[in-house]
Order: structure tokens, then sequence, then C-alpha cells
């Protein structure tokens, strides 16, 4: 009975996401953006190797994310810039194309196709690494290949073992460091003995059994902001693919390229901020909403109906 009660006060480890800011100096984003360019560097040349093997012969044996990664050493002495990344995150990119192409093979349905290749003008950069991150500091993180970068704070990290992370760089032009971290099981709410049903509408967000109400998140100001912005980058945008164009048929000396013209990026940077700070406020309700009601009940019944299918009737 002795063991028992000790087994019970056990606690284990469980997974847990933990989202910083990153504030890189200027040489830090320009090594950012080279690694970057080598993760979809590995990616294309790995998946073009891959699609010509697939193409010859189809009955050769699948490519595992090992013998993948044995390719990676040539690659690196023919193309000497690959070694300015970290050797995990061009590990970690094997691994997501030969899952890639487990999911191609595996599905049965058709609506999974092959890995396509990635293009530079994808404005969600990335790239994932299993390496070990320290932290320097209350501001400071030392991350590999990069040295001390500045961060927004490193308290949540104490008693935590980073498995994996992944620095990104959102289209709102900020950096991000999300990781993967193991941390101790927390503890448990109190429990209150009580249940509740809720019912997701389309007026009010949630409808509790006990009557209460959820009004849904309001964040009509931002994402009116966010059209107003959509059609001012789509509309520079069409107007500078004509200039391109006109350029190209009048054959221009130095023809202008898309990139040269900065007045539809800053149109693209004004869009994201916006559309991001609908998201960020309508995320930090959902999260508020479903902590109080966790806390405040044991037994949540959810009703099993698509908010979108309720949302395409016109009668509600």
């Amino acid at each position: 009975m002795f063991d028992i009660i000790l087994k019970r006060k056990e606690r284990t480890n469980v997974l847990k996401g933990i989202k910083l800011r990153l504030y890189p100096n200027r040489t830090q984003q320009n090594q950012l953006e080279q690694m970057f360019g080598n993760d979809r560097f590995v990616w294309n040349q790995m998946l073009a190797m891959m699609n010509e093997r697939y193409q010859n012969n189809k009955a050769l044996p699948f490519l595992g994310k090992f013998k993948l990664n044995y390719l990676l050493k040539p690659l690196k002495k023919e193309y000497p810039f690959l070694k300015t990344s970290n050797s995990s995150s061009l590990q970690v990119v094997n691994e997501f194309l030969t899952q890639s192409w487990k999911n191609f093979f595996q599905d049965k349905t058709g609506q999974v196709g092959k890995p396509r290749f990635h293009s530079r003008k994808y404005l969600k950069k990335s790239y994932t690494g299993k390496s070990i991150i320290k932290t320097a500091g209350k501001r400071y993180l030392k991350i590999p290949k990069l040295g001390y970068v500045k961060t927004s704070k490193t308290g949540v990290l104490q008693n935590t073992k980073i498995k994996r992370y992944t620095v990104l760089l959102e289209p709102t032009g900020k950096y991000y460091l999300s990781l993967q971290a193991e941390i101790p099981e927390p503890e448990k709410y109190s429990l209150t003995g009580k249940r509740v049903g809720i019912d997701v509408g389309v007026a009010d967000l949630a409808i509790l059994s006990n009557g209460l109400k959820y009004p849904s998140f309001n964040s009509s100001y931002f994402e009116k902001k966010a059209k107003i912005w959509q059609k001012k980058y789509s509309r520079r945008r069409h107007l500078v693919k004509l200039l391109v164009l006109q350029d190209r048929n009048k054959r221009v000396l130095c023809p202008r390229s898309l990139e040269s013209f900065t007045n539809w990026q800053k149109a693209q940077k004004s869009k994201a901020k916006y559309q991001a700070k609908a998201a960020n406020q309508r995320r930090d309700y959902l999260h508020k909403l479903t902590t109080h009601l966790v806390k405040q009940y044991d037994v949540i019944a959810i009703e099993d109906l698509k908010t979108k299918n309720l949302q395409k009737n016109h009668h509600l």
C-alpha cells in the first residue's frame, strides 16, 4: 500500500511548447537568412535526387533519413556554404522529407501528393535544430552558430530540458524561437465536483448548460485594417508586375525586378501586422476562456458539430 502511494506522488515529465521573441543584430539576421536558405537548398537537392530515383525505378527501396544523412557530408564538400548551418538542422530537413514521402506512399485516398520544392518567395522562413541551447542571463540565449542572441525572457526555461527548437521569421519581420521543452508535470487543479455541457453557436461563442453565455471575440478593428491593407497590397503588387513586364517587353538594358520596388513590400508587412494582431488577440481570448472552464468544472461535454457548416446555413 505504501509503494502505491509513492508511485502516485511521483511526478513525470511532460512536453510543452514555449515561444520566445528574438532580437538578433544585423550580423545575426544575415546569418539567419543564410541558414534559412541552406535548409531550403538541402530540401530541394534531396528531393530532386529522390524524384529522379523514383522515376527511374519505382521498385527501388525507400531511402530513410539515416541514409540521407550520409549524403550530407559530400554535399557540404561540394557546397561549402552549408557549413554555416547547424548540422542538426540539416538532419531535421531530411527527417521532414522522409516523413513527407512516407505520407505519400501510405496514403490510399490520393489526397496526399508528392513533396514539393520549396520556394525562396515563401514569407514564413524557419529552420529547426536539435542542439543544446543555453541561457546566459535574463535576456540572452546562446544558440548554436549564432552565439548570444537577445530574447524577451528566459525565466520560463528554468527546470526545462529542450528537445528541439525552431527559429522562424514571421511575415511581420519579427523573429521568434519556438521550443519543444520537457518540464515537470504541473500540479493539477483541485476538484470542484461540477459538470457542464457546452453548446457551440454562431451568434455566441459558447452557451453553457447552466445558462451562461460567452460572446464571440470581436476583432473587427484589426480585421478591417487588414482588409484595407490587403487591397493596397494587391493593387500595388499588380501595378509593379505591369511595370516589370513593360521593361521586359521593351527590352530595357537594366530591367527592374519585382524586389526593387519597396512600396508593395511595405503594404505586405502592414497587412501581416494587422492580421497577426487579430490572430493573437483571438488566441489569447480562447486560452483565457478554456483555462477558466477547466478550473471551474471537472467534466466538460461539447457537442460534435462544425461551426463552419452552421455558418453556411443562411437561415440560422
